[in-house]
This record gives C-alpha cells, sequence and structure tokens, in this order.
C-alpha cells in the first residue's frame, strides 16, 4: 500500500526542519482567535520553534473552553470564522459546542482509513453517531477523502443494519469497536451473510480478544485515538504497533496536573496543538494518559508513536471530605528539593479514610517532608519513602484504593 502522502514518510531530519513552521502557523492562527488573546498576548509565531517552547505556554482544558462558551456562544472566541461561516455546529456532552466544514477532511481521518485500507471501491457502513455529536461526520468526511461510499446507518436499529449491509454490499464498517460484534452477532441469527473485510473504529476500548473475534471472521481492524475538539490525533496502522501521531497535531506528554513534558516514555496527560486555522487549539489537554514509544513505526511511517488510551489523567479524589488534585501533588514535588516524584495513596482504615503519600528520594527521613505534605495536600498522612525509578509507570499521581462495592 502506499502512503497517504510524503508528509507521513519524512526523515527525522525533515521533520525537524519542519517543525519550527508548523509550530509558528500554529500559534500564528490561534492569534486570531479571541480566546488566546491572553494567554498569547506577549507571544509570537517566530518565538515557538520547539517543543520546549511550546511548553511555555498555557495549558487549555475543557472546563476553560466550557466556562468560556459560557460567556461566548457558541465557541468560547476560540474559532476564528464567524458560526455562519462554519458548515455544521455540533453538541457534545457538557455541552461543549464544536465546529465543522465539509471541504478538506476538516478532521483529517482520511489518513487512518487509508491506512485501515479503505478507499475506492469500498461502501462503508458509517455507525457513528449523526445526532447532535460529530463522530458521524468525522468519518463521513474520511470516507470522502479517500473516495469511499458511505451507508450513512447511525446507530440502533441492527435488523435494518444488517438488511442495508447485505443488500449494498457494505465492505467496511465505521463505528464504536463492540456494536460491529452486535451487528455479526444479528446477522448470524438472520442467516445472513455479511460482506465486511475492514473495519475503523474509535470511541471506546478494542480489546485484544475481540479484534481477533473480527479477525477470525475475515475482518481486519484497526482503531483511532479522536475527538470532536481536535479530530484525528493519532491512529493504527496494518503493523499495528502503537498509535502513529497524525500530521495535523503536535503532541506533548506532561505529567498530570502541569503542563510539564515527561521523559519518553513514561506514562503522562496527552496534550495536543493543532494546526487547524479554522478552529486553532494551542496545549488542549484531551485528560487521556499516553507514552510515547521509542522509534518508527515498521509501515514507514516516521511520525512519533504513542502507546494509545492509558486511561484518564484527572485523578481527583476526594480524602477525608477533602479534594485532593493531581495540580496539588505536582506542587508539592516542586516545593521538595530532591524528591523526583510523588504518589499519594487513598485508603480505608476500620471505617475512616486514611492517606499515605510516597515520595521518591534518597533521603531517609520522612518527618522531614510532613509539615509540606500538610500544607500542600491540606491533608495529614503518613509519608513513605521510596527508591528513585520504583513508583510504576502508569500516570498515576492519585491512587484511590478504597471499595466502593
Amino acid at each position: 500500500m502506499t502512503h497517504y502522502d510524503d508528509l507521513e514518510i519524512r526523515s527525522a531530519d525533515e521533520r525537524a526542519a519542519d517543525l519550527p513552521a508548523m509550530l509558528g502557523r500554529a500559534i500564528a492562527n490561534a492569534k486570531l482567535a479571541p480566546g488566546f488573546a491572553r494567554a498569547l498576548r506577549d507571544v509570537e509565531p517566530e518565538d515557538i520553534a520547539s517543543p520546549a517552547d511550546l511548553a511555555r505556554l498555557p495549558v487549555l482544558r475543557k472546563s476553560e473552553l466550557s466556562e468560556a462558551q459560557g460567556k461566548r456562544r457558541p465557541f468560547g472566541g476560540f474559532a476564528t470564522r464567524r458560526t455562519a461561516e462554519f458548515d455544521h455546529v455540533f453538541q457534545s456532552p457538557g455541552p461543549i459546542y464544536e465546529p465543522g466544514r465539509v471541504d478538506g477532511d476538516w478532521w483529517r481521518l482520511g489518513r487512518f482509513l487509508h491506512a485501515a485500507g479503505v478507499g475506492h471501491g469500498d461502501i462503508v457502513q458509517n455507525c457513528f453517531a449523526y445526532h447532535l455529536t460529530p463522530a458521524g461526520m468525522m468519518f463521513e468526511s474520511a470516507a470522502r477523502a479517500v473516495g469511499a461510499a458511505v451507508l450513512p446507518a447511525g446507530t440502533g436499529q441492527t435488523e435494518l443494519q444488517v438488511q442495508a449491509a447485505a443488500d449494498i454490499g457494505t465492505t467496511a464498517y465505521a463505528g464504536t469497536p463492540d456494536y460491529l460484534k452486535i451487528i455479526l452477532d444479528k446477522a448470524d441469527e438472520l442467516g445472513v451473510q455479511l460482506g465486511f473485510t475492514r473495519a475503523v473504529v474509535g470511541g471506546g476500548a478494542l480489546f485484544p480478544s475481540l479484534r481477533q473475534l473480527y479477525a477470525d471472521r475475515g475482518i481486519a481492524t484497526l482503531q483511532c485515538y479522536a475527538t470532536a475538539d481536535l479530530g484525528s490525533i493519532a491512529y493504527e496502522s496494518e503493523a499495528m504497533d502503537g498509535m502513529i501521531v497524525d500530521e495535523g497535531v503536535i503532541v506533548e506528554i506532561v505529567r498530570p496536573g502541569t503542563g510539564d513534558p515527561v521523559p519518553e516514555g513514561e506514562v503522562g496527560e496527552v496534550l495536543v496543538t493543532t494546526l487547524n486555522p479554522d478552529y486553532p487549539l494551542i496545549r488542549f489537554a484531551t485528560g487521556d494518559l499516553s507514552a510515547v514509544l521509542p522509534g518508527t513505526s515498521p509501515c514507514g511511517r516516521t511520525n512519533t508513536r504513542i502507546k494509545g488510551w492509558m486511561g484518564r489523567a484527572d485523578q481527583t479524589a476526594k480524602i477525608k471530605g477533602m479534594f485532593v488534585r493531581p495540580e496539588q501533588v505536582a506542587a508539592l514535588v516542586s516545593r521538595l528539593p530532591g524528591v523526583a516524584r510523588a504518589r499519594v495513596i487513598a485508603d480505608r482504615a476500620g471505617e475512616m479514610d486514611v492517606m499515605t503519600v510516597q515520595l521518591e528520594t534518597t533521603a531517609a527521613d520522612a518527618a522531614l517532608y510532613e509539615s509540606t505534605v500538610l500544607e500542600a495536600l491540606k491533608l495529614r498522612g503518613r509519608v513513605e519513602i521510596v527508591a528513585p525509578g520504583s513508583l510504576p509507570n502508569d500516570g498515576k499521581v492519585i491512587e484511590d484504593r478504597r471499595s466502593y462495592g
């Protein structure tokens, strides 16, 4: 299979040479959006030429976007076009409003479909929702970009879905990972043979057992990582060795609760900067955890790879009636010289909440840190010294071990 374009196969030197222009373009786009007026007031496009420069800018969280939209409908001042200049306005739970356009594969998912082998001659049964949320249109746009026809099936009415798939001869499925099994099971129940050979999925976990179940039925299944705000972030190729970052975004992995990049391979929160000139988002926090994989994909695509979705970064826990947030843990570490990482553990002793704070340090006396822990977290807890590098690489800074069953 040929690659989607030459961007996918750039050398490391070519990527490095292109990065300043990409970042500068993202900043220039964002400066046209009133929502970034304060954050980028003293920043010029040429000031941001590397990931280290990007890391100096503030993180934009969904809660801030929602608050801004409440004051300035519908997009909070983060779009560079008037509402009427977009082709669609979508509503996601929150509510959060997202713009959309028909031209140019606006969400960039065509690259993913191409990597999955979907193209001319295929008919895609698009089982993503078309109601309010943008997922259905995102995949319809992608199918159009690769020259495939679309059955806009949406969700539900499984028996009708089976009939349509058989009558039309749909060859590819687009939707959540588990709904394809529901369609296949219904087809078996009705004694109908379907012609799916490809599946492109998102919006949920694709468990290895489910992927194998589809493979046993002759359906090659690949998954993507995309959001309504950002479009495509990363996607699998036929190599199925991590998820390749999309060419239209810049991804950072940072310590939860901060904007500080973590070393390669360490689990952290995914921040995304998009090059979309209509809806530029700078260092937008997805709230998802992932990690960068070393090297490049065996399929020949050379962009950074991530492991995919590894959990949620918002680990806020209520302990003894007080909220403890990742930002507080990050602030605690910043106040403790010689401490590399920290982990707050919430547990129960009898009917009482207890808190343990594990600190990675070479120091020996845990009592030295007790007062700072109390000041930073507003709670008294047991401090436990652990060896540097011994805390799990799972992105967690707050672990809740209490059972709520």
